[in-house]
């Protein structure tokens, strides 16, 4: 039985949400943390169905990463009902998560890098081709989540 549901959330959910949840299940498993559960969704309708980005995977794979094939898919109120926190990439998706839950539901929802105290997004490697850069952020950021977890 899982005892913590986290979300990662992205704007199209095939570059910087998969990429963290396959890193965040890598450092989980690593630490021997079998019970929280992770995924990733998107925020847009852009890319549903897609698979993960193949620059995230030449990047995942480069580090070590393992993942495996999947669909992007879009996040709903319902769904995100689900889960005991909600993290999002950026400025735009923590509107976006605004929008769709309120106010009640933002009190689950945090930004990647605020765990590390940084104050910053995490670079859209859609926009830059920096994947390298992508990485680097959500590593830093995944690395202080898997400290903010309660202990089993």
């Amino acid at each position: 039985m899982m005892d913590m549901k986290i979300l990662f959330v992205c704007h199209g959910n095939i570059c910087r949400s998969p990429m963290a949840e396959f890193v965040m299940k890598d450092l989980l498993a690593k630490a021997g943390r079998n019970d929280v559960w992770v995924e990733s969704a998107a925020l847009h309708t852009d890319e549903i169905g897609s698979d993960t980005h193949y620059g995230t995977k030449r990047e995942l794979t480069r580090h070590g990463v393992p993942f495996t094939p999947r669909r992007a898919w879009l996040l709903s109120a319902a769904r995100a009902s689900g889960y005991d926190l909600i993290i999002g990439m950026d400025r735009a998706n923590m509107a976006d998560l605004w929008r769709l839950l309120g106010p009640d539901g933002m009190a689950k929802c945090r930004k990647l890098l605020d765990f590390a105290d940084i104050d910053r997004d995490v670079a859209d490697p859609w926009y830059t081709d920096d994947f390298e850069a992508t990485y680097s952020d959500v590593i830093t950021g995944c690395e202080a989540l898997l400290q903010h977890l309660p202990p089993r």
